[in-house]
């Protein structure tokens, strides 16, 4: 009997593990300093460099920051307090960076947040931007684009609503209407 009930319990792990992973992306240590909880400070970081004027660099580091996030939300448990409508808006966000940077629709997060925090890196020690082909197949362009960074809306509204939404489940929390029922939510680190 036993055996048979641990074999029912492991049998949809089973399943799971023939699939691949969902992509991730890895921070550098330099991309948020400090930073007790990434994903929190992600959020903050890029609402506020989107919703005002920023450096091109800043705007770069706040890009790659996006992808992180985009990537995230996927598979992270954390965004599941999250109201469905800001993952929508990440993947709007992603689709927008990339079309302004022209950067492929299949580019791995990983290769384009690398990228993008290398540029930022290189345009805030004046040198010259490297340009990986799997990235950024039209250099020239990119490069261009890179150096002056345009508008993008859809990643403004995106971040601007992860950051409301990471406020409203830290007000739920304190006031004990969150998750985990009346007492104040289910504690842990959450954005």
């Amino acid at each position: 009997m036993v055996n048979k009930t641990a074999f029912a319990l492991l049998l949809p792990l089973a399943a799971c593990a023939g699939g691949a992973l969902p992509p991730s992306v890895r921070l550098p240590p330099d991309a948020i300093p400090v930073a007790a909880d990434p994903m929190r400070s992600a959020i903050l970081s890029t609402a506020y460099t989107f919703g005002r004027e920023s450096s091109p660099s800043a705007k770069l580091r706040a890009a790659a920051l996006v992808e992180f996030m985009a990537a995230d939300y996927r598979w992270g448990a954390r965004w599941t307090e999250y109201s469905p409508t800001t993952g929508l808006a990440l993947d709007a966000a992603r689709a927008e960076i990339h079309q302004a940077f022209g950067i492929p629709p299949s580019a791995s997060p990983q290769s384009v947040a690398d990228g993008l925090f290398a540029a930022s890196r290189a345009l805030d020690r004046g040198l010259g931007i490297d340009l990986p082909a799997a990235v950024f197949p039209q250099p020239q362009t990119s490069l261009a684009r890179l150096n002056a960074p345009p508008a993008l809306p859809l990643t403004a509204a995106a971040t601007g609503m992860a950051e409301r939404e990471l406020y409203r489940i830290d007000s739920e929390r304190q006031s004990g209407g969150g998750p985990g029922g009346s007492g104040g939510g289910s504690g842990g680190a959450h954005p």
